[in-house]
């Protein structure tokens, strides 16, 4: 029987929905292996649940689908869906410790959400001048 575990991710408004299943070892993010994938900024951001643990990923193939928010609100995103993911296949507590020490948002989603713009105004907080004479 094939094990199959499904994880996301969110980063502002990107969301990341992870599948892993067993496999060769292939990490794929919309159809596009993770060697590949984005800037080399945003490859490093997503590899690094995979450095601190170097064989999390052997024979286990991860398929991740992404959409929304922009390029570094996605990376994050699907580092979190990847982490999480690592965490739930092997279910060892070593690792979520790793993880926690190292990061708090490889598990955990940062919440934060870009502040609504006001209508007095150029950006959430700016005002426009005001003169008295």
């Amino acid at each position: 029987m094939r094990k199959i575990i499904n994880t996301s991710g969110k980063r502002k408004t990107a969301v990341a929905r992870a599948t892993f299943s067993t496999g060769k070892g292939v990490v794929r993010i919309n159809s596009v292996p993770l060697e590949i994938f984005g800037n080399e900024l945003s490859r490093m951001k997503i590899s690094e649940p995979l450095i601190l643990m170097p064989h999390a990923l052997t024979g286990v193939n991860v398929t991740i689908d992404v959409h929304g928010g922009g390029m570094l609100g996605q990376a994050e995103a699907i580092r979190t869906a990847l982490a999480r993911g690592i965490l739930k296949w092997h279910n060892d507590p070593q690792i979520k410790d790793l993880y926690i020490t190292f990061d708090r948002t490889l598990l955990v989603n940062d919440s934060r959400q870009k502040e609504a713009k006001k209508p007095h105004g150029r950006g959430a907080r700016a005002k426009f001048q005001k003169s008295y004479r």
